[in-house]
């Protein structure tokens, strides 16, 4: 068991203690040793009861929990906790802005014992009865429900893609030598995944259909016409097209592309298509260039395909280096030189830009003044040992109300480059959102903007802003703008990449990585980036190391 699901285990436990009304003294210990859990540069399930309970704060007693757990599978005082429990009272657990004592009251004041009777006490305006909550909190929890409602049955890519590797494996040992592919959502890499849709070309569709459904591939399997639909094991829902072999690269196209995108491709094409033999056929006839699945949304990239001029997208190998991440010095699990060597013989790149939380960030150890100045020698030492890398000095600086960095000048000029994000009060109405993000955006020293709806996807919808004023304000002040790569992000969302692009304001693919194995995020990131148009020339991190020394010199001069 890796550490995530121990720690995971552990935050229930002290969420059903809190909730159960447990020693505050064992709630809060629990709960610190989750957090320690997680952050772990080693799998806790490599060790033995002594080693585990020496690690600071885990102790003897939560020790002996994370052994049974990795024993048994179970906690023995968890199960008792959970059969002590409702069902649907554990489910609001993971209601986002409603914790244990608020859930308490909720089923043992107003005997709601599931989500589905929270929502309709919501809508009827029973919970500003409750002790401790009003209106405010009432809507904050029906919109959160909502959010959650909305993605039922909802997938990030990143969630699905080692199943649908595995599962385009699996089809392809069914029928040796016939076409696989996967079309739809997945093949366009869309960030959020409904269904995962795959086509098969076979000789005779018919022992195709028959082979798949002998199969044991999937769960309530069955089979309509000439698709056959069922379900992973977590929920994902499946549909395998079967074809034959001579319509393969025609249904390519038609289940591969959105609907509005094959509508605008076949409305050029007069005659039909008589069984092409590659995609690029489909479109050469439309009297377009070959259009890479990632652009296959709407009509966007249209009137580029059809004047030759589309982008040549962006690749992994493209990157030179990584910029906004997290070591030990804030909230990170690695220190700085074991991130840069990393960086340097694992992924082969040429630089790393350390973005620690300022001081702002107390959550996350948000360094003050004086630590930065620490961070600061110790990276000038690290660039003097470590040779064919460099290591730039930045800082993730929060934005606070009023649109200002939480440094003073005098430190913000000594960064070579400024990540400014949004992490708290993300609640401002839209006007008031947009002037804090273009006040920051017009701060001198600030570099990059930073995860700028600070959505976390199918769980935060964001702040609203304007994105038109706030990606002007971008270009008018040199600023670059993040796609923050962690899969839960991918922020700025790809649609509106091309605004950006067109307005001459340069992206930034950053992984937000947090330990070494974060920086594998810069696939996501990479994979946002292609929906987006996004080209090499146009990629802060796919500059060069003197090219980006020289651009960040440029910013900090004010030219």
């Amino acid at each position: 068991m890796e550490n995530k699901p121990i720690a995971r285990t552990l935050r229930l436990l002290s969420q059903l203690m809190e909730l159960h009304e447990e020693n505050p003294f064992k709630i809060k210990s629990i709960a610190n040793a989750a957090f320690k859990v997680d952050k772990l540069p080693f799998p806790a399930a490599g060790k033995n009861l002594a080693e585990l309970e020496k690690i600071d704060g885990i102790g003897k007693s939560t020790a002996t929990k994370i052994i049974e757990l990795l024993e048994t599978g179970t906690i023995t005082e968890l199960k008792d906790l959970l059969a002590a429990t409702p069902e649907g009272v554990v489910e609001m657990l993971g209601i986002k802005g409603i914790g244990p004592k608020k859930i308490a009251v909720i089923w043992h004041d107003l005997e709601i014992e599931n989500i589905g009777e929270l929502y309709y006490a919501c809508n009827e305006n029973r919970l500003v009865e409750a002790k401790g909550f009003g209106l405010k909190t009432q809507e904050e929890i029906r919109k959160a429900i909502e959010f959650r409602m909305a993605s039922n049955g909802k997938f990030l890519y990143a969630q699905v893609e080692a199943d649908a590797n595995q599962l385009l494996q699996l089809i392809k040992d069914i029928f040796p030598g016939a076409f696989v592919k996967f079309t739809g959502e997945y093949r366009r890499c869309c960030e959020i995944i409904t269904e995962l849709t795959f086509l098969v070309g076979t000789l005779d569709k018919r022992i195709g259909i028959d082979a798949l459904a002998k199969s044991s591939i999937l769960s309530n399997l069955t089979v309509t016409g000439d698709h056959l639909n069922g379900e992973t094991d977590k929920g994902l829902m499946i549909d395998i097209l079967v074809t034959e072999s001579r319509f393969f690269y025609n249904e390519l196209f038609t289940q591969t592309g959105s609907e509005d995108h094959v509508e605008a491709v076949l409305a050029r094409i007069t005659g039909g298509i008589e069984d092409p033999e590659n995609e690029e056929l489909i479109y050469k006839k439309a009297g377009l260039a070959w259009m890479p699945p990632e652009l296959r949304e709407g009509d966007t990239f249209i009137e580029k395909a059809a004047n030759n001029a589309l982008p040549q997208l962006i690749t992994y190998n493209d990157l030179k280096g990584t910029l906004h991440n997290h070591s030990t010095w804030s909230d990170g699990v690695n220190s700085i030189e074991e991130m840069a060597m990393y960086c340097r013989d694992n992924l082969k790149l040429e630089y790393l830009g350390m973005c620690d939380h300022s001081k702002s960030a107390f959550y996350a150890k948000g360094l003050s003044i004086e630590r930065v100045l620490q961070q600061h020698e110790e990276i000038d030492n690290l660039n003097k040992k470590i040779t064919g890398f460099h290591l730039f000095k930045g800082i993730e600086s929060d934005i606070l109300n009023d649109g200002s960095l939480d440094y003073p000048d005098e430190i913000l000029k000594r960064f070579d480059f400024i990540v400014a994000s949004v992490h708290s009060n993300l609640k401002m109405d839209k006007e008031k959102a947009t002037a804090r993000l273009i006040k920051a955006i017009e701060n001198p020293y600030t570099t990059i903007l930073g995860h700028p709806t600070g959505r976390l996807l199918l769980s935060r919808k964001g702040y609203d802003f304007d994105y038109y004023h706030v990606i002007d304000a971008c270009a008018a002040n040199n600023v670059i703008i993040e796609i923050n790569a962690n899969p839960l992000r991918l922020d700025l969302d790809w649609r509106w990449h091309q605004y950006a692009l067109d307005k001459g304001v340069k992206l930034s693919i950053n992984p937000d990585a947090h330990r070494n194995e974060g920086f594998l995020d810069m696939h996501y990131g990479i994979l946002a980036a292609r929906k987006g148009g996004l080209y090499k020339e146009m990629c802060l991190n796919a500059f060069s190391l003197d090219e980006i020394k020289k651009m960040f010199e440029l910013k900090k001069s004010g030219k």
